[in-house]
């Protein structure tokens, strides 16, 4: 989080409708929303703006007075943790069931913050439960203010709410466009450890159990000095061994997270090698035109002679078709080799962004066609008249033609070419073919 925008923490036990109001909101279906408790697991931050304020809206996981330890402790301690960062605190209470052990327990808390609370009586969807909503002034923090975040009810009043507890001097400064980086892979490889490695706090939950993660979970932190975005996604797994559907829409926005990303962090088991689904991630890095790094995680773990040598097997054969992209053996967990990851970080999105003139550029492809023409097909030899760079982020060249079909595989040798003699290490790159117009 960067500049002075305000922060505005939502907070409240399980399935009273926390996500159902961030969504409505920012907007947008951002927030995973399920009848099923404890679908948002940790705290997660989305951009709003209201009348003209911007602010950063930080959706919690359910607060239990009863999660002593396991998931449960771990998501009560993301909710305490964005109450402590906070300028305004919404208190989401369900108005149809009145004051639960849980809420109290909230309230407690809330009391002893300093923090301006603003008290939500969600589920209000009509004048006729308003009386539910005005009981809860028993509680002892405030108004309630009536809304109803799956209809839309009152949520401008509350924003007005809201907004009346921003500190007047504020001015929304303009956000530093930093590169955002997605770490990204199968489920349980390390993506929550290695983003509070580089974080330097528990920003996330980490957990054995596999899906621990759901929605993307942003976070500002600083590699080698230089500040990104850092993005932990939900493991992406193929659609027959997704389960429930709060699953299926949290791989469906992990899978969307790429297209807003600069560079891809593809986490892969060290102690299982690379596996098919590694290689189904990695195809969509590359479609989506993003830069990547490889770390092989959990490289602090013992290995056997047998296993070492089946981890390494699969790097070497299951990774040709990204062998331009950098990849290191680190552990997440101990923070050992992570060190080389900030290089490599950088060296990726130089390359993304790497242009070359156009003159240079139709001069290689003479002197490559020269010594290796295009082949016939067809009866038919493809000429390339020339070439031009149309754009970066990523690299993309147009060949203009005629003649036959040049064919993946001359496509091929001349992206490869061009990364000999140019440093493309870590971006994937596009190459379109066009038919000249004939005059």
């Amino acid at each position: 989080m960067t500049g002075v925008r305000p922060i505005v923490a939502v907070v409240g036990r399980p399935n009273v409708g926390k996500s159902s109001l961030v969504n409505r909101i920012v907007g947008s279906r951002q927030a995973v929303v399920e009848e099923m408790p404890g679908v948002t697991r940790d705290r997660r931050n989305f951009d709003a703006e209201w009348v003209g304020r911007d602010f950063i809206l930080v959706d919690t996981g359910g607060w239990e007075s009863d999660a002593a330890e396991g998931i449960g402790a771990a998501v009560r301690a993301q909710a305490e943790a964005a109450l402590s960062g906070a300028d305004v605190v919404v208190w989401v209470v369900d108005a149809t069931t009145g004051i639960t052990d849980d809420d109290e327990g909230v309230a407690r808390l809330l009391r002893r913050s300093a923090v301006p609370v603003v008290l939500a009586a969600n589920k209000v969807d009509d004048v006729g439960r308003e009386p539910a909503a005005a009981e809860l002034w028993s509680i002892g923090l405030g108004e309630p203010v009536p809304v109803s975040a799956v209809h839309g009810r009152g949520v401008g009043d509350l924003l007005d709410r809201i907004v009346s507890h921003f500190p007047p001097s504020a001015e929304d400064s303009e956000q530093e466009d930093l590169p955002r980086l997605a770490l990204v892979g199968r489920p349980n490889v390390g993506k929550s450890t290695l983003l509070n490695r580089l974080v330097g706090e528990q920003r996330v939950i980490v957990s054995s159990t596999p899906g621990t993660t759901r929605d993307p979970i942003d976070a500002e932190g600083e590699i080698d000095g230089r500040k990104y975005v850092l993005v932990d996604t939900a493991g992406i797994r193929r659609r027959a061994q997704i389960g429930e559907s709060a699953d299926v829409f949290a791989v469906d926005r992990a899978r969307r997270v790429l297209t807003e990303a600069d560079l891809a962090v593809v986490l892969i088991d060290g102690l299982e090698g690379v596996t098919h689904q590694d290689q189904r991630i990695l195809d969509e890095v590359v479609a989506a035109g993003v830069a990547l790094v490889i770390v092989f995680n959990k490289w602090d773990k013992e290995l056997s002679t047998d296993q070492r040598e089946v981890t390494e097997r699969s790097i070497e054969d299951r990774l040709d078709f990204v062998d331009w992209a950098p990849a290191m053996r680190a552990s997440a967990l101990t923070g050992a080799r992570l060190h080389r990851l900030g290089k490599m970080i950088e060296q990726a999105l130089e390359s993304r962004g790497r242009r070359i003139g156009t003159g240079e550029l139709n001069r290689m492809i003479e002197r490559w066609t020269a010594a290796h023409p295009p082949p016939v097909r067809k009866g038919r030899r493809a000429k390339i008249h020339y070439v031009v760079q149309a754009g970066t982020a990523p690299p993309t060249f147009v060949l203009f033609t005629s003649g036959g079909e040049l064919g993946d595989d001359y496509v091929r040798y001349l992206e490869n070419k061009l990364r000999e003699e140019v440093d493309f290490t870590g971006t994937p790159i596009r190459i379109v073919t066009r038919k000249r117009e004939r005059r």
